[in-house]
This record gives C-alpha cells, structure tokens and sequence, in this order.
C-alpha cells in the first residue's frame, strides 16, 4: 500500500503531496493515540505516578511539536547525532566541533573496548572555519539590527544576562505554559500593596522587540517560532483523546488585593502539575470532637447546614469541608498541588538523638561518578628572563620617572568623558616621593613618628580619582609602608563598612590617606570632625594632594631595595559570612606578578590600555597601577560614574586612542551591546586583548559571544578576547593568551547541570535544558603549576573527569590572611597529595576558591566559586548558576537592573536556597508573582532543586556594595533577622524539605494482659493517684452535718448572723458592699418570693442570671435554691458590643431551657434596648425579673430538696474549642466540692480570701459564690473587669487586707505584669507588701503556664512576694477541680503542712508527640519545662488511661486523664454543637484492669510523676501534669502536637510577634501571627515562622497569616479561641494584613 502510494506521489508530483502528508499524519496520530492510551491505562492501575505519567505523555507529545531552534552560543552539539550525521543547524553556529575525551590514553583505550562509550566532554573550536565561506552568514547591519532586537528590549541599565540559560529557560518554560499560576497567590490588605510613582524609573526602551510580550517564547529571546503553535497542537492532541473542550490556556484571577473567584482558581489548580522532588507530605486526617463530620456515600454527596461565624455563610467544597469562598478556595488548591505524586521516600533512616527519625539524604545509586585517571599537575610556560625588567616595582616607577618624564601614565575621564587629568610618569614619581617623605616625617614628632616602614596605611580615594590612589600607592611603596586600599564610606552605616573597620583594626592601621574632594565630603560631626566609622579604628586623615604637602629635601632619596619578602600591599576580601580578610602580597610577589602578566599578555613599553575595573583591587589594579608601571604603558581610566551615564564610553575611548588592550567585564560589554546602535563610526581593529576581568562566571560566554557577534563588523577579531580567572589569594590564576593566529578556536564545553551538581563532568546526552556552556580561562600562568583537589577534606588530587579546588603554586600569589595562622594554614599552605598519599610538590599550593578542572591542551575551565557553593541533599549548587538561570526568566520587564541575590540558609540540618530580586517600580503583584512561579519551574527543570524562599523587594533598597552592586552577606543578614521588609514572598517548603522525620506508624494494639505483664517486666506502674481520703479525714467540720447548701446559709445565719462573708471592691480599691450571713439569707428569702409570686416558678424550673460580677448575683443564685429553682449564672452582655456578646447570652438561655430571666435594672434595660433587638430576637426572651426590686415579704417556707442527687445548678461555659456545653451539679457534689476545697485550702471562718476571678462557671464560680457558704471565711471579691482602669488594684487589696490566699487567672496575672511591670517601685512608695501572701493560685483549664508565672513571681520579688507562694489548679467540664495547689511556707512557724512545693521537670518535646514521656536535664534540646497543676484535691482520684483503647496506662506515658471523684459533675446538661461523641464522658470504664469504676473523661492529655517529695504524713508525693486538651491536639505525620507548643516557638521567632494560634485546616499547619509594628514588616514574618517550625518541630507550614494586635480571640479565662479563630479564617472576616501560602 506504502508503496503505491509513493509511486502515486512520484507520478502525481507536487499536487499529490497534500494526500501523502495527511495520510502520513493520520498513521503517525493512530500510533500516538495509542500510546498514550497505554500509558493512561497504567497511570489508572496505578503503576506509575502522575509525574511519571506527565513524563511519558510530553515525551510522545514532543514529537509533534514543533522544535524551537536554538539561540545564540547554545548549539554546542548536545547531541553526537547532530555532528555525526553532518546536519548544518544554524549556519552561523554550527562548527568544527572536537570531541575529546579527558581521561588518559589507557583509559580511553579500554573505554574504546566497550560498546556504547560515550564521550565525556565536548570541545568547539573555532565559531565557522569549517564551513566553506558561501556557507557562513555573513554579518550584515540587518543581522546586528535583528540581533539587537533580541537584546534591546528592556532599558539599558539591565544586568548582563545569558542567552545560553535564556534559551534553556524559555523551553523548560515552555513545557509549563498551561500551568501559568502554579500556586496560590497570596493575600495582601490594600495597604501594603505599593503604588510607586511611575516617574521613579527609567521606562524601558520599547521601540522593537516588544510586540510578542504575551508569548511564552517570542521574539525578544530570539525563538521566532511562537508558542501558540504549540499550544494549538496539544489542545488539539488532548481534545482527539479526551474529548473534552476546556481552553487549556487559564489565565489567574487573583487581582493584587487577593480577591478572586474561587472556582477559576480552583480550574488554574486542577490543569497544575507541579514537579517537586520531596517526600510527599502527609495527608493523615484530623477530625477532633469538634470538626464537622461530613459522610459522603459513593458518587453522591450529602448535604448538612454548616455552622455560621459572625454573620458569614460557610460553604462547603467537594471534600464536605466547609470552606469560605476566597480564603479556602486558595487553601484547597493548596492541597490539591501538594497531593500530586513525588518522589518516592528514602528508604534509610538516621536516629535524631530519639524517636525523631530524620531522613538522611542517601547515595543516588544512579549518581554520576568520576571515572578517569588522576589528574597531573599542569606547568605554565617558563617565566621567561628579560634583561631590561627592573629589580622592583619602584626601579621602574623611578626608571620611566627620570627618562621619560612627559610619557603619559595615566588619563582620567569626566562623566562627561572628557579628559579630565592626565598624569606622567615624571609627576607620578615627584608626587609619590612628596608622599612618601610626608609620610615618614610629617606624621607625628621626630623623636616618635606615626607611621614607621612596615606599618599599614588605608588609603581611600573614590572611584573616579584613580591619579591620587595611585601617587598614594607609589608613594606607600616608596616609603616602605604598607598600603590597604579600601572603599569610600559614605555614610556611617555602610553595608559591609563594620567589617572594613575590624580589618583595619586588625591590622594596627591609623593613618588613613585620602584625596581633598573625598576628605570633603565624608560625612562629618556638628563640630566639623569625622566621626569614628561603626566598628572602625580611631584613623589620623592624611590629604595626599600636593599643596597640602611638604617639599622633600634634595638630599633625601627614597631607598629603592630589589623585591623581596616584604609585605607590598594588603587586599581586602569579602568572605561568604560578610567578614573581610586581608590577604598580604610580598614585593617579590608582585614583581613577579607584573613580569608574569607582560609574558602571558605580550605587554610592550607605550602601549595604551583602557580600563573599567575598580583600580584599587584584582585585576584592575593589577593591570592597571601596577604591570602598567612596569612597561611605561599608559592607562585611560574609565570611571563607573562615566559608564552609568554613557555605557559605550569605553568602545569609544578605544577607537580614540586607539588603545591595543581593554579591561572590562561581562556587565560592561552587556551595557554596550545595550547601547551600540546611536553608533555608527566604531572601530575595534586596534585592539590585540579584550581582558575579560570575570570570565569565570556562567554568563560571561554568552556576553562574548554576543558582544563578538555585533562587533565582529566593527573590526573586533575572535582571537582578541581574552577571557581571566582570577582570586584575591592566587591573584592571576589563568588568562586566555592573544594570538596573531586566527586558526586557533577557543575552547568550549556544554557541561551537564546534573553531573555538575556531583562534581563529575559530564555531557548532558539527553535533557538539553539542563547544561552549562563554559568557555576556558586560557592557560596557567608563566612560572605557576596548577592542579585541581577535592574541595572537602584532605586536598586529594581530582580525577580528570572531576570538579575541584584549583591551587597554584607559583612566586606570584598571595602569602597570607593578614594577622591570621589558621586561616593561612589551611589557604596558602596546602600540599596536593595523591590517591596513595605521595605529596604533588615539595612547595605549597594556594587555594584559589575557584571550582573548575584543567581540560585538553592545558586549558584552564572555571565552573563556580568556593564562596557560591550551595550543597543542597548532597548536591552542589553554585549560585552563580541559580542568579543567570533566574535572570533568563524575563529578565528585562521584571527585574530592576538585574539585581538578583542567591545564598543558601541553613534550617533542619541542611542548605535552602534563598533568592532575592529587586522588582522594577512598575510591577504589579500579578506580574511578581507571574514571575515568581516562573523562576521556581525553571530552576526546578534545569537544575532539578528546589527553591525554599523566593522574595521580592523594592527596587534599589538592598544593601550595596561600593561599586553598586548587592552586598550579599548583609542581604542574607537582614534576611535572617527578618528585617529585609519584602514585598512578596513566597515559601517552598514543602518542594525542597525532603528529610522530615518519617511519619509515625500506629502499631497494631496489644491487648490487656500483653500490657499488665509488659509493664510489670520493666518495672513500670500504673499511672494512678489519689487525694488524701475524705472518710480517713478528722475535722470539727460543722457543716458537714448540712447536705444542702441552703441549709448552712440558714444555719450560718442563726449561729453567727453578723459575720461577714462577702466584700466587693470597686475600680478604686474601695468597698463598694458587703454581706454579712444574715444579710444573705434575708435577701435570699425575698428573691425566693419573687420567683414564686412574679415568676410562678415550679421546683425544678431553670432560672438565668445575668448579673455583672458582685453580690448581687451571690444573693440571687441562694434565693433560687430557696425556691427549689435551678440556677445558671450567664455574663451579661457587654454595653459597647452587644452585636456579639449578647448572642451568646441568648444562646445559653435558651439551650438551658430557663423559665425566667433574673437581673438588675441597667441590664434588663440593655436586653429590650434597640441594640439589643438589631442583634437577637427580643421578643423571644423568658419573662425578665428586676431584682433591684424586691417584695417585702418572706416566704412561707424555703425549699429543701428531698434527695441529694437532684440538680443543684447549671455550669455553662464555652470550651476553647468553641463548645458550649452545661454540665449539672447534684447538691451532693455541690457539698462534697466544697468540703474538698475546704480541706485543701484550710479555709476557716478567720480566713480572709481575695478573689479576683469570673464568677461565671468552674472553679471560679465556686469560688466566689459557694466556699465562703460552706467555710465561713470572707471572701474579698475584686471583679477583673475593673482591672482595665487600674492594674493594681487586686494587689493593692492583697496587701491593704493583709491577705495569705488569693485566687486569680492567668489573664488578671497577665493584665498586672503587662501593666505594672515599669511601676514596682511607686508601688512599693505606695505601701505595696505583698510578704503575707503564702498561697497565689492561678485557677485554669489548661497547662500552666510556666513562662507566665515565673515572670510574675520575678517581678513582684521585690514587693516581697515569696517565689514560691505562686501556684496553679487544673479543672475541667467533668470535674470544676482535680488538683489545687495551696503553698505552705512558713511550715514550722504553721500548724497545717498540706502540700509540698510544686514541681518544674523537663520533658524531651519529640517523645512527647509520640505520646511517651521521657524526662531530660534543664537546658538539653528540645526539652520542654512543664510544672505540675497542682496537689489533687481529697476524695479525688486520677488514672491515665489510653484515649483510643480505654486501658490504663505506665507512668511513662501521655494519656487521657480520667477522675473519679464525689464532686464529679453528674453529666451534661446539653451539648452544643457535638451530643454523640460526649455519651461516655462521665461514665467511663477502663477496658482492662479495675473495670468496675466508673471514671469522668477529663478531655486532657498528662501524665503523672512519683516525686521525691514527701507530704504532711511522710507519703511521696505524686505530681500530675497538664500537656493540653485532646480536642485542640492536632495530629501531623502520625504524631501529636499541642499548639502552645508551636505558638511558643513562633512567638520568640520576631520581635514584633505578640501573639500567636495555630490550628489545622485539611491536613495544612496554618499560623496566625499578630505583628506589632509596621505592615511593612508584615512579609518579614513569613520566612521566619516558616524556619522556626520547621527546626523545632519539623513540620511544615502550609499557611502563614499575619494580622493586627486583637485580632485572635481570647476567652474571659485568659485561653485562645483557636476553632473560633479558625471559623473567622475561613469566613474570611479576619481582615489580614498578609496570607501566604507555602508550597
């Protein structure tokens, strides 16, 4: 058939060739099809992953796409087939291309025996020689034009950039082009969004390149194929197989304020496949007592009305969780990215010091390895000896200073780029001579001169003034004094300025030399002076101009000596961690330096060279002030003042002077290619050597070559561009030879990212994206040996095919790091050795911080720096590499002059990479982020790691270095402190945080009497523990004789009717009333009429009482039990917020079914007021009763209950977890609760108690409304509320009432060291004595607080409060009072000894969230302090049991705590919100051991401890402690986490973090953090948190949002709302100053 129909083509001709294409089409689609079917079906059986999958279907897709050509200087043959087969490519790349092999010849041999080898490195050489000249593309002004359109399309300040990673950028972006929005974009409030004025930058240039901004590829990176073709095609192919119709080009709808729809996000999230390389993260379900079950049957879902918050509808996604429109919307594609498939785990694992389980990155058995022979150590060329080089540096200066006194040296330029200065060799030596004598013997006196020969002198001179810096330096040398050339501070807090200063400290210097303009304009004092620089020695400055210094006398010479070992000049570096070293170069060094270089670079007498660089260090003062002098050449110094306004400056001094070599670098040739078009009379033909300064680095091949390619028709030949490496220690460590020969092609490797990133050289034969083109650096210098070694460890030498350290051994580098050993020790003293241990050379090697190899011919090839190395899971990044691949993502529309910083932080025991980008003013937030998903897929595509931290900040505010560009280690600095104030951000963790511990296990449960006899083995009680026993207890307790309440207040009243029992305090500390038992009883009596007559109550009914905190509510909840009533005392509703407090009012009415409404006139005016009614519905209240007006009468008779069991009250009260549940008090409870309190505190009718608690449920209604009853003591009431308007007032009352026992929350404890912690000096002026005070008891639900209570007992010291008169008590719903901790001090001077001191133990956190507990040292890591809640009170007895199977459970563990107790709530009244999961809350039984108990479930998490103390009988101790509540335990990974925990952490992270929840939301860890600063600081938090939580307790947070002081919400007991706070995220209604979302 194939045939016939090719004949029929063949016959037919061209018309006919449409039938074949189609028919070809049709075949090659049926093939494909079914392919991918193929693949589809094992993606569904679940043989591959997702990615997997998305591998195989955009590997058959390639196919049929078409291929974008490739840009310029990246068609490196990638591939043998291109060469092999002779395809032409490009006309204008394709080139001879040598492919050679490293490894020695016995190497190569056997590799040659063996099928499939394949080369390990590929060379060009040359650009086109091998092409015929009617096969090359001749250079014409059209091709330049079209090439400038390529580069022009930004404005022409844009950082140098590759075009080699732009190409590979743009086709790995290219694969992600549908998935524009790859994550969620963060929130931001209105405010923080900067507007900046669009007059603050420079509008890019836009006359060409900008009309396919839209494309993936357009023309702007010089790919004229768009992507739209590509896009139809896929569209089409997936249509053909899926049939579905869905455009797959989304674009986001997430405006810069955060808003969105929802559901267009949630498509963006569905068509996203982000390609992580992490341990998927953990998708353990939460569900807690309190989370909203949702069943859903297979293929339907069931729909339930979710609760409201505020006023918000909740809605509910696929998954049945309810979910707010935006904020959950961002949240569930979140989720939906990160259960993408992943990388598979690790298989190993190394033990973290205990249960953590860290993963260990292991070994990729498929990992590159070097495979070649050992390297040999590379001879330069012989350091030839001319007979005319002087015996120093001065010899010469001196030489052409006398015989050639108008020759000119040096030429400085304006920024106008006019000659501004021209200095000759004859003033360079007179002016020098003048310095020098000044130097020696105008400082100081005679007899004590400042500066002797040998000293350290700074010389500091601007930029644009090389003439003065270099009379200054000649001068030094002169002298015999040692120069330190530095920058010029401006300002005191310069970037990097500090570190300077240590420097020169270290070096004794103090005298610094400095030009009149610079001496000018440092910044001065008000008296004129110039203020000591931060960190900087006390510096004499010494203006060097002429006018300012004495005539030489003409019988005083300098003493010119030959060179020798003395110390020249000292250079500064600045180290990876911001410290700057000095490193000292000897004379013989530099001499021979100078020499070396006149060699490598043919130098001749006269010749013209033009330099860029900075003068005062590196290769710039090497060619430019020092080998000049040494060949009388003469320098026209180009400022970076002049380059800033005129980039072309340069080129046209060389066509002036028609100068024969130019120091320049990448970003100089990037700016004049920029700019070449204004013009037209450029010619390059005298220059011999283009001295590329930074050659080493990723991006200086594609500026060659694109600088070669638009000039080559200005005259600028191949051969001449010369490409360095060099390092401050090693100086010149390779340079690239100019040659006459234009045959003689450079050398060219296309590296593979991969093998790089494991220090192995490789080709890249099959991902093209991910590979570096490297061009040499030339040969090793004249006179120098180089080798390559093992960067860590013993300095071993490389193989061939490996990555190292290059070292040099040569007269010619740096000797030490000035005032250093060590540091010397291990860079200047290195002796390379063997794979058997043999030393290379008996003379040392100098590191020189370069990572590179020595290929073929002695070519020299630098891959990165020392300092840029980022080892990421085993893998070696270089942040060069990160900076040029994230400068390729649309570079010139986003990026503010290029400004890019990438360092590496350290957080869980490994390097995170961290880029910083200044943004250009224009941007909006959807471009930022736009480019921001854009960077993170193409640095995950080429050099497959990921990125931890991505922050945008605003254009020009990083610190800088002097010559403009970032100052690394201070931005890395700020970054840490979290003061580096971005304005987007956004976090990876959960892409490149691969060694989380392994998630937990749940074993399989072992049944009961595995564990009876498990414990019994190792010796391990049952955790159980009582109070003392009630029965055992002897007291003259009279109203023991009284089963009910109201029966003591009756007889109190008859046997001691004027005893006071109550005192209420108003905001001045005065007695606002009082009660006295009789008192009591009367007013009760009359309540209890009114509730008969006006309310016609029955026995039984249920009566609310709204009253503020005082008497009036004592009085009222008697008079209901003196009608047989049931009270439940309910806060009122606040005045000034009524919208939200008063519903809750209304809730607990009508949930506790009350018949009437008791309160005082003001209130019951508030409940029928307008407010009232725009927030519930009035007319739906029982019938209210004024108490403020009582009849007169008493009742007939008072109600007595005929059995203890019947309901006493009602305790509502509303859980941390947003609750409401009301449990029921019997009177029998009732009595015994108070009894036990009674015993436990000995409280006695003499007894004075201060109270300042909410009198509203728990521990604290009892307190106030119950004790005082029952033991007669008087209660001192001071409500909290009136604390707000002055905090000292219930410790005034302490200390006026001489009070011994007072009760409090952590609230009204945190009210008073918040609001007096600046006064305890005018309070102890005041009188304040707080030395009687032996028992402060801080009554709560939840673990104490340790930090809280011991800062309280700190600061109060001083007023004489004992330290360990503090203490706290634990209750909960079953049980209003489990433990209560009464000190006794004074215990000889004291009767009644009733409790030892509590105690404070140390629990390791990482066994505790593995339920285990294991007590460490104070101090040790991740050790947690945890003080015990308090002594149990009697008759009360605990158990630890397990939450899940109900068994008991050893003292070394973490388990629910169960009670058994007479004063046990009877049960629940009603729970709102979750009835089904409380049934078994008070009537427990444990499902092994002692089953016939009946426990109350507390809900709490702890665990008890056998102290070594003892109590009053001589028994030991047992102290329980309190972790947290069940309900708010979030379960991540497989383990337990208690929020205070993480809060903890978080809040110690910022200074401007004041508070802190976290909760979980579908598996994401989310972190509310109030900032206390400015919004500006808001962005700086995200980071931080992120870090913080990740190292302490190695998770990952999915959301960080960052919110205003108030905005979590608190109850009366001091205790965070989370759930509520958690509904109010989702809601939406939290109003937050930033979200965002990590990926």
């Amino acid at each position: 058939m194939f045939s016939s129909i090719t004949s029929l083509c063949y016959v037919q001709g061209s018309d006919q060739l449409g039938i074949w294409k189609f028919l070809c089409t049709s075949m090659a689609f049926f093939v494909f099809k079914n392919n991918l079917k193929v693949w589809l079906f094992v993606l569904q059986i679940g043989d591959i992953t997702q990615k997997g999958y998305e591998k195989k279907r955009s590997k058959l897709i390639g196919a049929y796409l078409p291929q974008p050509p490739t840009a310029n200087g990246a068609a490196v043959v990638r591939c043998r087939l291109q060469h092999s087969e002779g395809a032409p490519g490009r006309a204008l790349h394709s080139g001879n291309i040598g492919v050679c092999d490293i490894r020695e010849a016995a190497v190569r041999e056997r590799a040659a025996s063996t099928a499939g080898n394949r080369p390990l490195f590929y060379f060009r050489f040359g650009v086109d020689q091998a092409l015929p000249p009617e096969r090359r593309a001749p250079v014409t002004p059209a091709s330049s034009t079209r090439y400038h359109r390529r580069r022009s399309s930004g404005s022409r300040d844009e950082r140098y950039r590759s075009d080699v990673h732009t190409e590979a950028v743009q086709a790995a972006l290219a694969k992600h082009k549908e998935r524009k929005m790859a994550v969620p974009m963060p929130s931001k409030r209105r405010s923080l969004v900067v507007q900046t004025s669009m007059d603050a930058y420079t509008p890019p240039d836009t006359s060409s390149g900008s009309e396919d901004e839209g494309s993936v590829q357009g023309d702007s990176q010089g790919t004229p194929t768009s992507s739209q073709g590509s896009i139809n095609m896929e569209h089409w192919i997936s249509q053909a197989i899926h049939g579905s119709t869905t455009s797959t080009t989304s674009s986001s709808s997430t405006q810069s304020g955060g808003s969105g729809a929802a559901h267009r996000l949630a498509d963006v999230m569905a068509q996203t496949h982000i390609e992580n390389h992490s341990a998927p993260p953990d998708v353990t379900t939460y569900t807690s007592e309190h989370s909203i079950q949702v069943e859903r049957p297979q293929g339907s879902t069931t729909s339930r009305t979710a609760p409201k918050y505020g006023n918000a509808e909740l809605m509910e996604t696929g998954d049945g969780v309810p979910v707010s429109s935006r904020v959950s919307a961002k949240i569930q594609q979140l989720v939906n990215t990160l259960k993408r498939p992943k990388r598979p785990p690790l298989r190993e694992f190394f033990v973290d010091d205990f249960e953590e389980l860290l993963e260990v990155q292991q070994p990729d058995p498929n990992q590159p390895k070097p495979e070649g022979a050992q390297m040999l150590a590379v001879r330069g060329e012989q350091l030839g000896v001319v007979t005319n080089w002087p015996p120093s540096l001065e010899a010469a200066l001196q030489r052409w200073g006398t015989i050639s006194p108008k020759a000119p040296c040096l030429t400085t330029m304006d920024t106008n780029g006019k000659p501004l200065y021209i200095l000759t060799y004859g003033k360079l030596w007179t002016r020098s001579m003048k310095v020098a004598y000044n130097i020696l013997h105008k400082l100081g006196t005679k007899q004590e001169p400042m500066v002797r020969p040998g000293d350290r002198v700074a010389l500091v001179f601007p930029n644009n003034d090389p003439a003065a810096s270099m009379v200054a330096f000649y001068g030094c040398l002169l002298a015999e004094v040692v120069p330190v050339p530095i920058e010029v501070p401006l300002t005191r807090k310069d970037a990097g300025s500090q570190q300077i200063g240590f420097l020169l400290g270290s070096c004794g210097v103090t005298v610094a030399l400095t030009s009149d303009a610079c001496h000018k304009g440092l910044p001065k004092s008000p008296t004129g002076e110039i203020p000591q620089f931060k960190g900087w020695p006390k510096l004499l400055w010494f203006v060097t101009e002429s006018k300012h210094l004495s005539k030489p006398p003409r019988d005083w010479f300098p003493h010119i000596k030959d060179a020798n070992n003395d110390t020249a000049y000292i250079e500064y570096k600045t180290c990876k961690d911001g410290s700057v070293l000095g490193v000292t170069v000897t004379r013989i060094a530099l001499l021979t330096h100078c020499q070396a270089l006149t060699q490598a670079c043919g130098y001749t007498e006269a010749e013209t060279i033009v330099n860029v660089l900075d003068f005062k260090k590196d290769v710039g003062l090497w060619h430019g002030i020092l080998t000049s002098v040494m060949n009388m050449m003469h320098v026209i110094s180009i400022p970076y003042a002049l380059m800033k306004v005129n980039p072309l400056s340069w080129i046209q001094k060389v066509c002036q002077y028609k100068a024969k070599v130019a120091c320049v670098k990448s970003r100089d040739m990037h700016w004049a290619l920029v700019a070449h078009r204004d013009q037209r009379d450029i010619n390059l033909s005298s220059l011999r050597m283009l001295i590329v300064a930074d050659g080493a680095n990723p991006w200086s091949i594609s500026s060659c070559d694109a600088f070669l390619n638009v000039f080559q028709s200005k005259g600028l030949r191949q051969e001449v561009i010369c490409p360095c490496a060099s390092s401050p220690e090693a100086l010149t460590v390779a340079i690239r030879r100019p040659t006459d020969d234009s045959n003689q092609p450079p050398g060219r490797g296309v590296l593979s990212m991969h093998g790089l990133t494991y220090g192995v050289i490789r080709v890249d034969s099959e991902e093209k994206l991910s590979v570096l083109t490297v061009q040499d650096v030339g040969l090793v210098m004249p006179g120098a040996i180089m080798c390559s070694v093992k960067p860590d460890g013993i300095p071993q030498l490389c193989r061939t095919d490996e990555i190292g350290e290059l070292c040099v051994c040569a007269i010619a580098t740096g000797t030490s790091y000035y005032g250093l050993s060590g540091m010397t020790k291990n860079t200047f003293e290195v002796f390379p050795v063997t794979s058997s241990g043999a030393p290379v050379s008996e003379y040392p090697f100098v590191r020189t911080g370069l990572l590179g190899f020595v290929g073929p011919g002695g070519l020299v090839f630098v891959v990165g720096k020392m300092d840029g190395l980022m080892v990421v899971s085993g893998r070696r990044h270089n942040a060069d590499d990160i900076v040029a691949t994230a400068l390729a993502v649309e570079p010139m529309k986003f990026v503010y002059r290029g400004r890019i910083a990438v360092f590496s932080v350290t957080v869980l025991h490994d390097e995170r990479i961290v880029i910083v980008a200044e943004q250009r003013p224009d941007s909006t937030e959807e471009d930022s982020f736009q480019w921001m998903s854009r960077v993170l897929q193409a640095i995950d595509s080429i050099h497959q790691v990921g990125v931890y931290c991505l922050a945008l900040v605003p254009a020009n505010t990083l610190p800088k270095t002097p010559l403009g560009g970032i100052h690394l280690s201070e931005t890395k600095q700020l970054f840490l402190e979290g003061s580096l104030h971005p304005c987007n951000v956004l976090m990876c963790p959960h892409t490149c945080v691969t060694n989380l511990p392994k998630p937990r296990q749940k074993q399989p449960e072992i049944g009961p009497a595995s564990v009876m006899v498990g414990n019994l083995v190792s010796g391990k009680r049952i955790a159980q523990a009582s109070g003392r026993d009630l029965g055992q207890i002897e007291d003259n307790d009279q109203a023991r004789k009284f089963l009910f309440l109201s029966e003591v207040l009756q007889w109190r009243a008859q046997t001691t009717p004027d005893h006071v029992l109550y005192t209420l305090l108003n905001c001045r500390g005065a007695i606002a009333s009082s009660l006295t038992c009789v008192q009591l009883h009367k007013r009760a009596e009359k309540i209890a009429v009114m509730l008969l007559e006006r309310g016609h109550l029955q026995d039984g009914d249920h009566v609310a009482l709204v009253y503020p905190p005082g008497i009036d509510l004592i009085a009222a909840f008697y008079g209901c039990l003196y009608a047989g009533c049931v009270p439940i005392t309910v806060r009122p509703p606040h005045p000034q917020n009524i919208a939200t407090t008063l519903p809750t009012v209304k809730m607990i009415v009508e949930v506790s079914r009350s018949a009437c409404l008791m309160t005082t006139q003001l209130i019951c005016k508030l409940l029928r007021s307008r407010e009232a009614a725009a927030a519930v519905d009035v007319r739906a209240w029982p019938p209210i009763l004024d108490t403020d007006d009582l009849p007169k009468k008493r009742p007939a008779q008072i109600y007595k209950p005929s059995n203890p069991d019947t309901l006493a009250y009602l305790d509502f009260s509303v859980s941390t977890t947003g609750m409401l549940a009301g449990v029921k008090m019997c009177h029998a409870a009732t009595s015994a609760f108070c009894r036990s309190i009674k015993l436990q505190c000995e409280l006695y009718p003499s007894r004075e108690v201060a109270i300042c608690l909410d009198p509203y449920c728990g521990l604290g209604f009892v307190l106030w409304c119950l004790c005082s009853v029952y033991s007669g003591h008087q209660s001192i009431l001071i409500p909290p509320s009136e604390l707000e308007t002055n905090p000292a007032l219930w410790l005034l009352a302490v200390s006026q009432y001489k009070v011994r026992d007072t009760f409090c929350s952590y609230s009204v404890m945190e009210l008073c060291t918040k609001g007096l912690g600046s006064q305890t000096e005018s309070l102890k002026a005041r009188g304040l004595d707080l030395s009687r005070v032996r028992t402060c008891v801080v009554v709560a639900e939840e673990r104490p607080r340790i930090a809280l209570t011991q800062s309280f007992s700190k600061l109060f010291k001083d007023l004489g409060l004992h330290p360990r008169a503090v203490s706290t008590s634990f209750g909960c719903r079953v049980n209003l009072a489990i433990c209560l901790q009464p000190h006794r001090l004074w215990k000889a001077a004291e009767q009644g000894t009733s409790g030892p001191d509590p105690t404070t133990v140390y629990v390791d956190m990482r066994a505790l969230r593995h339920d285990r507990v294991r007590l460490v040292e104070r101090g040790s890591p991740h050790s947690l302090p945890l003080m015990e809640s308090g002594k149990i009170l009697p008759g009360v007895r605990i158990i630890i049991a397990n939450p899940e199977t109900k068994g008991p459970l050893g003292d070394s563990h973490l388990g629910e705590i169960w009670v058994h107790s007479a004063h046990n709530a009877s049960g629940y009244f009603t729970i709102y919100g979750d009835e089904s999961l409380q049934s078994d809350h008070f009537n427990s039984r444990l499902s092994f051991g002692d089953t016939q108990t009946v426990w109350a479930r507390t809900g709490y998490l702890g665990f008890l401890r056998r102290t070594e103390l003892t109590d009053a009988n001589g028994e030991r101790h047992d102290a329980l402690y309190v972790v947290g509540a069940l309900d708010e335990a979030m379960e991540l990974r497989g383990m337990r986490y208690h929020p205070i925990d993480i809060e903890t952490s978080v809040i110690r992270a910022h200074k401007s973090v004041t508070e802190c929840a976290v909760f979980t939301w579908t598996n994401l860890l989310v972190v509310v953090v109030e900032l206390d600063g400015s919004e500006q600081e808001a962005l700086d938090l995200v980071p931080l948190v992120t870090n913080v939580v990740l190292e302490e307790h190695y998770l990952v947070v999915g959301v960080v949002v960052v919110v205003d002081i108030g905005v979590i919400p608190i109850n009366s007991r001091g205790e965070k709302q989370r759930m509520h706070l958690r509904d109010g995220f989702l809601a939406d209604q939290l109003d937050p100053i930033y979200v965002a979302y990590n990926m």
